[in-house]
């Protein structure tokens, strides 16, 4: 089974979502059906970096994660890219037979019958400012398709009102699903600095609007990783 891999790096703390600050090795697929306008991934999308994904077997990844975590099961996460568009169902067999645990982040475009062998299935759906629309079926399909992982939750990038609307109106299709919010970071160039003091207003904007709605149905998370590291690749 042949994978393209944009790069595996760990361990490192997962930075947002469901599992923020869990110890993590990421397996960064390459390749997405979506082109977000905002996207802080392009290495891993573009097809003009596809010279630089390494083309893997699934034993290759596997002896990679191993030696990252020194033998030592921990959480994998597929993250991409979009993860979902390859097969990672024999991956993810051979790590939870040796006791590491999987999770994938993915819009829920595309499904596969391996979310249901994952320990934590993340979907994100793409709000108006990516300038991408949601296939709701898709969507329903990945629920579909994961309904006996351990668990499945909707995390959402906000960047503006706009975006908080439609997050709403999300959350109201999907009640039941746990809801994830963190504000957008619109500087996620590798080659620009972060503005810390940028991003904890947009994170105050996001908390202080969602609870003068009195909306509390969302956890409302900053992106751990990028007040650490900002924009480094690879953290």
């Amino acid at each position: 089974m042949s994978l393209r891999i944009a790069e595996i790096f760990g361990p490192t703390i997962q930075g947002e979502g469901a599992l923020i600050g869990e110890p993590t090795v990421f397996v960064r697929a390459g390749g997405c059906d979506y082109r977000c306008a905002w996207c802080d991934s392009l290495h891993a999308v573009e097809s003009r970096y596809r010279h630089d994904w390494a083309v893997m077997e699934t034993d290759a990844i596997w002896d990679e994660v191993v030696r990252l975590s020194d033998r030592r099961p921990l959480t994998v996460s597929l993250s991409g890219g979009n993860p979902a568009i390859q097969d990672f169902g024999p991956l993810i067999a051979r790590g939870r037979a040796e006791g590491y645990r999987f999770a994938c982040e993915t819009q829920g475009s595309v499904a596969r019958p391996w979310f249901s062998d994952l320990d934590m299935l993340v979907l994100s759906p793409k709000p108006p400012s990516s300038g991408e629309r949601v296939d709701w079926d898709a969507f329903s399909e990945c629920l579909s398709m994961g309904r006996d992982a351990g668990g499945i939750v909707m995390k959402i990038v906000i960047f503006d009102r706009t975006d908080y609307d439609w997050a709403r109106e999300t959350h109201a299709r999907h009640p039941d699903l746990p809801l994830y919010l963190q504000p957008g970071n619109p500087d996620s160039d590798p080659a620009m600095p972060v503005d810390p003091a940028a991003l904890s207003e947009r994170l105050a904007w996001l908390t202080e609007t969602a609870m003068a709605d009195r909306w509390f149905a969302p956890r409302i998370l900053p992106q751990l990783h990028v007040l650490i590291w900002g924009n480094r690749r690879g953290v």
